[in-house]
């Protein structure tokens, strides 16, 4: 996720600690000193993360308890807080202490779209989650053999950008309509438009003002870069939608799952009853082997590119780039990635990734892995603040989906070669078939088979790697299931 953090212009705060006390056994193990920081400023800059993280608290459990499996199941609100402050808290304390980075992780925008609009729908949530799970281990697996590195070269970079911008229309449209700002037409109205504003083609409900306000903060705080930006707009609306819930008559379901209400008490013990409510091959029986497979791998897809260059873009910030612009270590930071795929799976909290807002901890004057060791810490204590992230309302949580999708698009758009069409195009269609098809998987299968279809009919096929030749006719094959009648 784009931050809104600055680098810091301070000059380093080095200073020796003793060799056998605690801090000193802190130095030496994280490096602290060596990379030119101080146990102070790595406290700061763990802090500073998390709370340019902490939107997603509120943010995660949003999307997916908006959506239901096959069967009609929600899963709840306050479960989908401790899960998903468990897998950060867990994920970033894993990365502190084997890659020693300044890196928080968590629930990851996008992928948990995927979870909740594209596989729970069409099998159960158990099923779901075993899908993410198996995305994890095979990120595992191509770290482990040396591959990763080799399966992203294989993708052009303008596809790999589109993917992301796709993802960031796609949130968009998910914000959007989440906060009731747009709506689906009824089919009774026999109308090729799908959409309208609001809910009646006008803006006329409490609601939506909320969202409308919070949108405007959060771009006014992103444009002034205040840090955690995103928090602060989320926290402010919830206290305006208090005030108006309180005052004024709305009926309940107008606000939508979460209705504004200050709990009882802010403090409750976490709810674990959805940790370990996996099904690693559940959903194959219900949508088949093929497109089960694809499932995976666009889960597998999403976390991919992003983590990658999320981890060279802090790491480059922080100075811990060789003069080869590698990272040390790498191979640890991207294994760390992987588990937090599978670890978010099996907490039902969707796929956990690196977040970019980790640069505000960098811009702090965090160098290490201890930085990531607090950010978790504030995690874990998180766990009992549930009913404070339940009583967010999507209206005022889902501006930070808008200002997101913008952001990743001001991000990568520009690495795009539009004058030349044989990546344009395709990048052009992955882009916004995402949206247009309510599918992330629909962008990702358009776009490269008609990548590699021009590639061809220009002469340019040895340019084409042939693992992607491979993916684009298992997506080929998996469009026309339906009309050779094996569906």
């Amino acid at each position: 996720m784009p931050s809104v953090a600055q680098p810091t212009t301070e000059s380093p705060e080095p200073h020796q600690q003793a060799p056998h006390t605690p801090a000193g056994v802190l130095d030496r193990y994280f490096k602290i000193s060596a990379r030119g920081s101080s146990i102070p400023r790595e406290i700061r800059g763990g802090v500073a993360t998390f709370f340019t993280m902490a939107y997603i608290l509120v943010l995660n459990p949003i999307i997916l308890s908006s959506a239901v499996d096959m069967h009609g199941t929600h899963l709840g609100t306050g479960q989908l807080v401790t899960a998903t402050a468990l897998t950060a808290g867990l994920t970033t304390l894993l990365m502190g202490v084997i890659g020693n980075v300044p890196i928080g992780l968590a629930a990851g925008l996008g992928v948990n779209t995927i979870v909740a609009l594209q596989l729970a729908p069409k099998m159960t949530w158990p099923d779901a989650m075993g899908m993410v799970v198996l995305a994890g281990l095979a990120i595992m697996l191509l770290v482990a053999t040396g591959l990763r590195e080799r399966v992203m070269n294989a993708v052009p970079l303008g596809l790999r950008k589109a993917i992301a911008i796709g993802i960031g229309f796609f949130i968009t449209l998910v914000g959007l309509v989440d906060s009731g700002f747009v709506s689906r037409i009824p089919d009774a109205a026999h109308t090729t438009v799908p959409l309208e504003l609001g809910s009646t083609g006008h803006l006329v409900v409490w609601p939506v003002l909320v969202f409308i306000l919070g949108l405007l903060l959060t771009m006014v705080l992103v444009v002034r870069k205040v840090p955690g930006a995103i928090l602060v707009s989320i926290v402010t609306m919830t206290v305006v939608a208090l005030i108006i819930e309180k005052f004024a008559t709305i009926p309940a379901d107008v606000w939508g799952l979460t209705v504004p209400k200050w709990p009882g008490n802010p403090v409750a013990a976490p709810d674990f009853s959805l940790v370990g409510k996996v099904s690693l091959f559940g959903g194959f029986h219900q949508v088949g082997l093929l497109t089960g497979v694809l499932f995976v791998f666009t889960v597998l897809m999403s976390s991919f590119f992003d983590a990658m260059g999320t981890i060279l873009g802090v790491a480059d910030e922080a100075h811990l780039l060789d003069e080869n612009g590698d990272l040390p270590g790498m191979s640890r930071v991207l294994m760390v990635d992987g588990i937090a795929t599978a670890l978010g799976g099996a907490t039902s909290s969707s796929a956990n990734t690196c977040f970019v807002e980790s640069t505000a901890g960098v811009g702090e004057g965090a160098r290490t892995g201890f930085a990531s060791i607090v950010t978790g810490a504030l995690f874990m204590i998180a766990l009992f603040l549930t009913p404070l992230a339940t009583m967010v309302p999507a209206q005022a949580a889902t501006p930070a989906l808008v200002t997101v999708g913008f952001l990743i698009l001001a991000n990568s758009i520009r690495e795009i070669d539009w004058n030349d069409y044989t990546i344009a195009m395709p990048a052009f269609l992955t882009m916004v078939l995402m949206p247009f098809t309510y599918s992330i998987t629909n962008g990702i299968g358009m776009g490269f088979i008609t990548f590699c279809i021009l590639r061809i009919a220009t002469g340019r096929w040895r340019e084409v790697s042939l693992p992607l030749y491979a993916v684009a006719a298992v997506f080929v094959f998996y469009y026309m299931i339906p009309a050779l009648g094996l569906a």
